[in-house]
């Protein structure tokens, strides 16, 4: 029961880093579209600011309930998927330091400099995000130690490659609706009509990935042997349709908030399907790595779902809190004009 428990807390805080980081990724890998002038790059790293660092939070939270409650799935994963997570984790890096010396840069050289670093270190997380993700739901090759029997071109299959678009576009789209709630004027229309011309491309890759789901994964087992469960379904999209209408209207908390409900649901549709393994083997299904054999003790599990459900939604109503406070709308004043 309590491996189970801690299986859907696992996906939960991946969907909720997914949802929080995303739109600031994918606002950054946005910025070469949306950004015309040096006044529009000032609004955008304004509208990632107050947020970025915390939102990195659930990424290390995610990481750290991979190693304690699932210890033998964290090493499989950061072993087999060791070169994609180090270039993950060195592109946030150069993501960071961007945030940070973008703005103590005079030259007009230094700030392009500090931009495309900015982008690329948004896009690649998101791609590489994308990949990892698709490869679990595909099965990597694992065998009966657990180890990898592969490199990072393994990864870039089909699949593992078309889960990076979908991830890179969901950012993305994401990414626009939060620049749209935070501006106005000109940039404001800027972040609405990327994001009209992202939503009809993100809607048929969607339905692509949904289909080579069903071709190169088993994660639609679990569905098919238990047909209530495809009404989980219905919430992405509910999402991704109720998320145009909203766009149409113009309403940009609404739309952001069904495009944060379409990224969690999509990752919670394959966390389920994955169920109860956290690392299916593509070699043999015996040599996947599942929540009865990855797991910590029960005493482990137990302490630390009880200090989970008291930090946990602490950290939630924090961040609900500053989302609001400072979530308003970027004025000349906030910019030093």
């Amino acid at each position: 029961m309590l491996e189970t428990i801690w299986f859907l807390l696992w996906g939960v805080l991946w969907a909720v880093y997914f949802m929080l980081d995303g739109y600031d990724l994918g606002l950054g890998a946005m910025m070469p579209f949306l950004a015309k002038s040096e006044k529009d790059k000032k609004i955008i790293f304004n509208a990632m600011g107050p947020f970025w660092d915390g939102n990195e939070v659930w990424l290390i939270t995610a990481g750290g309930v991979t190693f304690a409650a699932f210890p033998k799935a964290y090493a499989v994963m950061f072993s087999g998927l060791y070169t994609a997570l180090m270039l993950l984790l060195m592109a946030l890096i150069i993501r960071g330091v961007a945030f940070e010396f973008r703005g103590l840069v005079e030259s007009n050289g230094a700030r392009k400099f500090w931009d495309a670093c900015m982008v690329f270190g948004s896009a690649v997380p998101a791609l590489l995000l994308g990949v990892a993700f698709a490869n679990i739901f595909q099965g990597i090759p694992i065998n009966a130690e657990g180890v990898f029997q592969g490199g990072l071109l393994t990864l870039l299959n089909p699949y593992g490659l078309a889960g990076g678009v979908l991830f890179v576009l969901l950012f993305t789209l994401h990414g626009c609706l939060w620049l749209a709630v935070r501006t106005t004027g000109e940039l404001n229309e800027r972040a609405a009509s990327m994001a009209t011309v992202i939503w009809p491309i993100l809607v048929a890759v969607y339905v692509a990935f949904l289909a080579l789901t069903g071709i190169y994964t088993k994660l639609l087992s679990n569905y098919l042997a238990h047909p209530v469960l495809l009404l989980i379904l219905f919430v992405p999209i509910f999402a991704i349709v109720k998320t145009r209408t909203l766009i149409s209207a113009q309403k940009w908390w609404k739309a952001w908030s069904c495009s944060a409900l379409l990224i969690v649901s999509t990752t919670m549709f394959g966390v389920i399907g994955l169920f109860p393994a956290l690392l299916p083997s593509s070699i043999n299904p015996a040599f996947s790595i599942t929540i009865y054999n990855a797991a910590s003790s029960q005493l482990t599990l137990k302490i630390m779902l009880t200090v989970a459900l008291v930090m946990v939604p602490i950290v939630i109503i924090y961040q609900f809190w500053m989302h609001k406070v400072f979530a308003t709308k970027i004025t000349d004043e906030d910019l030093g004009y």
